[in-house]
């Protein structure tokens, strides 16, 4: 009888190590949502959600690489935030800078950019520091030096101008995926673990990168079709936004030209 009894209490012993040996080893496999936001849980259609929450709390944001549109690529480095923005913009060869305070709209660009822009302009600015007409390229761009420039509100090139400073307008135009959301990997971008959403199997409907550690901002979007990814960081970091003094300043006059 004792031995009957023994047979089956070691084969539970044994079965109980077992058990707990493998428990063991079962938790030596990390958790990938350990330590994050715990959005990487969600479905893709959630977490798409969540990103677009959280920039529509934004209170600033810092954009930076190529945008692509209407065949034109264009070089962003712009700190955005609602009341404005500012920042540089190069397209094709030459760069300006962009300054926006309420709807006061500046304007900064260097020799190249105003020698391309005026070279075929009737206007420039004169010695008083007002539109003069006959000036070549090369004038304008010695007239307006490193000055600022007022764009005027009713000018065909202040809406477009304006978008690249404007936060709501150029996040919403961004950040929409094509085709039905999936997760993707989940990248390391400085540091910061992120998961991938893309728009349908292929990707082709554009990839964004959504923070899995504190709010789960957008850090990175390439966008569909190939035109153009962008990084978004400085989450919520105000920067000071002040139009230029006058001496920073020139009257160019009635027309921006067109760039």
């Amino acid at each position: 009888m004792t031995r009957l009894v023994r047979r089956p209490v070691r084969r539970v012993q044994a079965t109980v190590a077992l058990c707990a040996g493998l428990a063991v080893a079962l938790s030596g496999c990390a958790d990938p949502d350990e330590g994050t936001n715990g959005v990487g849980k969600l479905r893709a259609s959630a977490i798409e959600q969540k990103a677009r929450t959280a920039v529509d709390g934004a209170t600033a944001v810092r954009v930076t690489g190529a945008l692509v549109t209407r065949g034109q690529t264009y070089k962003l480095d712009m700190r955005l935030k609602k009341d404005g923005g500012a920042g540089s913009v190069t397209a094709h060869t030459t760069t300006f800078t962009l300054l926006r305070v309420g709807d006061s709209l500046f304007l900064k660009g260097s020799p190249d950019f105003w020698d391309q822009a005026a070279g075929g302009a009737s206007a420039a600015p004169g010695a008083s520091g007002t539109a003069a007409s006959g000036a070549s390229g090369g004038e304008v761009a010695d007239k307006l030096g490193d000055k600022y420039v007022k764009v005027p509100a009713d000018d065909p090139a202040y809406q477009q101008l304006r978008g690249f400073t404007d936060m709501r307008a150029l996040l919403d135009g961004l950040l929409t995926l094509g085709g039905e959301p999936v997760k993707g990997d989940r990248p390391t971008l400085s540091g910061v673990r992120t998961i991938e959403v893309k728009g349908g199997d292929d990707a082709k409907g554009g990839t964004l990168d959504v923070s899995l550690q504190g709010t789960p901002y957008p850090l990175r979007l390439a966008r569909a079709g190939g035109a153009g990814t962008l990084t978004l960081k400085d989450w919520g970091e105000d920067f000071p936004l002040k139009a230029p003094a006058e001496n920073e300043m020139v009257d160019y006059g009635s027309t921006i030209p067109r760039t």
